[in-house]
């Protein structure tokens, strides 16, 4: 088959190539719609600030059949994806019409000038198979690929508004110094700020997701849903990794989801602002809440970590369980650390990912909270005497991050206690807690069996563990899965 056919009995879209300029634009030879048009620019200094500052611009371009009025767009990052990206496009599509036409689902396919060849390839087909989506063309895929097929022609006969970006043409590529998925990222991201300037509807939404994560077909309408009170400027959905074919694979990603969860849930018992999941494909905000934590960073991996370190501090992130996604479980050795990184490993039976953090950590914590809670009438000198009261490694460590001087200088500028516990929470955000937990873990409490762990932490908050799950060996792919089953349902 040819794949410049056009699909029988589609009509031709208009086709725009649209430039991803700051502010005020010079359209483009043969640009069929003047940028100037597509993106206004806001009275709104923070608008236009982060435009001019911020956002990242030339020399990438959406390309897409119609990019007016829409409400909400998802960024698919997509380094390699291509026997995925189309199943979780397919998974999108097979939402209700009613969402889809608000929506654009934008794809950035990305990769640097050094990635391997074979990346650059899969990429290549990625782009000329979105291509065609866009344009309402057909394609011809292979028999042989009857999966990648069948999710292909689930996009095309959908109404699905999709754009793309191409970050992996030479001249296009990611560049070295801007790290990889948190630039494809905000590559994606900020082209959805420009997007949703058109439309006068609030909310207006930017959701992350991955290239390999699937999603149910109440995810648009859920998102929406949780949005639509106006209170949350940014939220978390809720997630279940997918299973691994294999039961290697299986296990694996059952203990790297326990540790997840286990992680929230000591955040939780120590009453941190930062008791979340950080997940790419889970996040998502509205254009202000984007623009009030100038944008997306740039990062290599861990993108997401600190991406909503910081909304976390403009305002409580909302839990979204309207709807729920299914990233993938799969090992991987992309970037050094995440959910890939962490199931290659402990397929390959590394002991040391039995292990979770020692819970009393947790209790130094919960007692460091309230102590900043309760510390607006101390000096920096009375708290560091009551922080070692409470462990010296506290103390240690609040005093090699700079708190004698960090303490009185937000003191000196709020005058409420409210303001005083946002503005500590502000500085004790959540790279420092897992500095403060790495730092104790390393100086006083190793890391201990996740049996015991995950037995303990949940007797600190009065919650009964799974039967199955009291020994204290390694444990097996069947009391991991009733572990996870149960914690799922408490974070």
């Amino acid at each position: 088959m040819d794949s410049r056919r056009r699909l029988s009995g589609a009509r031709e879209p208009r086709y725009e190539n649209v430039v991803l300029k700051r502010i005020q634009p010079r359209p483009l030879r043969n640009d069929p719609i003047k940028p100037e048009s597509r993106f206004p620019v806001k009275k709104d200094s923070l608008f236009e600030n982060y435009l001019n500052r911020y956002a990242a611009g030339l020399p990438w371009r959406l390309q897409a059949a119609d990019s007016r009025a829409c409400e909400q767009i998802v960024v698919i990052p997509a380094y390699a994806e291509r026997d995925s990206l189309f199943c979780t496009l397919a998974s999108v599509a097979a939402n209700p019409e009613a969402m889809l036409v608000k929506t654009m689902v934008l794809c950035v396919v990305n990769n640097r000038a050094a990635s391997p060849a074979e990346d650059k390839e899969n990429n290549a087909q990625t782009l000329a198979m979105l291509n065609a989506l866009v344009r309402r063309q057909s394609f011809d895929i292979p028999k042989a690929d009857g999966k990648l097929r069948e999710a292909w022609q689930a996009v095309a006969a959908s109404p699905l508004r999709l754009g793309f970006i191409d970050a992996t043409s030479p001249g296009l590529e990611i560049p070295d110094r801007a790290g990889g998925v948190g630039m494809a990222r905000k590559i994606g991201m900020d082209a959805a700020l420009r997007l949703l300037a058109t439309s006068e509807q609030k909310p207006r939404l930017i959701l992350s997701l991955d290239a390999d994560t699937l999603v149910r077909p109440d995810y648009l309408s859920g998102v929406r849903s949780a949005f639509a009170s106006g209170r949350a400027q940014a939220g978390i959905l809720d997630y279940e990794h997918q299973m691994p074919p294999d039961l290697a694979g299986q296990t694996a990603i059952c203990r790297y989801e326990i540790f997840l969860r286990y992680w929230v849930l000591g955040l939780q018992f120590a009453c941190s602002p930062y008791a979340f999941h950080s997940i790419g494909s889970t996040m998502a905000t509205t254009d202000e809440g984007y623009l009030s934590v100038r944008g997306m960073n740039r990062r290599e991996a861990g993108e997401d970590f600190y991406f909503l370190n910081k909304l976390a501090k403009a305002g409580p992130l909302r839990r979204i369980r309207e709807t729920r996604v299914y990233p993938s479980g799969r090992a991987s050795a992309r970037v050094p650390f995440g959910t890939g990184a962490a199931v290659a490993k402990m397929v390959s039976g590394a002991r040391s990912d039995f292990l979770l953090y020692d819970p009393r950590i947790f209790v130094v914590l919960r007692s460091w909270i309230a102590l900043m809670k309760e510390s607006f009438e101390d000096t920096a000198d009375e708290i560091l005497g009551k922080a070692k009261e409470i462990h010296p490694g506290l103390s240690e460590f609040l005093a090699a991050r700079g708190f004698l001087t960090i303490q009185p200088r937000i003191r000196a500028n709020v005058k409420d206690r409210r303001t005083y516990e946002r503005q500590m929470h502000g500085w004790f955000d959540g790279f420092e807690t897992l500095k403060l937990i790495n730092g104790l873990t390393r100086d006083f409490y190793p890391k201990i069996l996740l049996p015991a762990a995950v037995t303990q932490i949940l007797e600190m908050q009065n919650l009964e563990c799974p039967r199955r799950f009291s020994g204290e060996s390694a444990p097996g792919s069947e009391d991991c899965m009733e572990m996870l089953s149960y914690l799922r349902g408490l974070t």
